[in-house]
């Protein structure tokens, strides 16, 4: 599968790694948050993904210990609707300590995956299955 990537600053190409199915992203500019501050890192690449497909879009697992930023809504879905030249991808960060990102650092992950199929939805009475107990129910 190929995906047309348009990069909108001057940063790495992306790689893919021969360990891991994750794709890194990496920030399009200097970044500087103050403790509280939300912020939508520009990422520096727009993406034409094919139809039928979507990307979600994850901080890397050294994202927060590192640079002390979250990503503001747990994870990015972009679907391939997303794909003109100006539709840049990017991080919604929120800074839990006073931090500065430098251009080009890997700060999230993205992986491709297919569309949900068409779904129908039937309403029962019941599931006729036996019940786990609830949220939090198989222990410690």
């Amino acid at each position: 599968m190929k995906i047309k990537v348009k990069y909108l600053a001057n940063i790495s190409p992306i790689e893919k790694f021969s360990v891991g199915d994750m794709l890194d992203l990496r920030c399009a500019e200097d970044v500087t948050l103050h403790k509280g501050e939300y912020k939508l890192i520009p990422l520096g690449v727009a993406m034409e993904l094919p139809k039928g497909y979507e990307a979600h879009v994850y901080p890397r697992s050294s994202t927060f210990s590192k640079h002390k930023i979250l990503m503001g809504n747990s994870v990015g879905v972009i679907d391939c609707s997303y794909c003109g030249n100006d539709d840049e991808w990017k991080f919604p960060a929120f800074a839990v300590e006073d931090t500065f990102i430098p251009k080009d650092t890997r700060i999230c992950q993205f992986r491709v995956f297919e569309n949900q199929p068409d779904l129908e939805f039937e309403e029962v009475e019941d599931l006729c299955n036996e019940s786990r107990g609830g949220i939090g129910s198989t222990g410690l």
